[in-house]
């Protein structure tokens, strides 16, 4: 199993940044694809950004492209979601999770690991 910590959300304003953190402990994590979800009040949880095990391919939700990166150290175990251009919209609980099925995926049902995650506001 693979055990993930999310760390780095807060409070912002509209137009502001914050970069989130996934900690990664457990199974061989540097193999495995990382994503990262959100989750609004009331909303089903959306796909935001994932990144395959050397980087080498990325995909984003469309409702965030060109404002967020995603990125990963595997020497640190750690993936990384730079947030900038924020938006009351973008209020949400993030998590982080990997998939040891190889490929890259939107999809809830292709990530096997979760974390707890971590909440964003958002404020105008």
């Amino acid at each position: 199993q693979v055990q993930l910590v999310e760390s780095g959300g807060g409070l912002v304003q509209a137009g502001g940044s914050l970069r989130l953190s996934c900690a990664a402990s457990g199974r061989t994590v540097s193999v495995y694809t990382m994503g990262w979800f959100r989750q609004a009040p009331g909303k089903e949880r959306e796909f935001v950004a994932a990144i395959t095990w050397n980087g080498g391919d990325r995909l984003y939700g469309s409702s965030i492209l060109g404002r967020f990166t995603i990125s990963r150290d595997n020497a640190k175990n750690t993936g990384y979601l730079q947030m900038n251009s924020l938006k009351r919209e973008d209020t949400a609980v993030y998590y982080c999770a990997t998939s040891a099925t190889g490929g890259i995926s939107s999809a809830r049902n292709r990530y096997d690991s979760w974390g707890r995650g971590t909440q964003v506001t958002v404020s105008s």
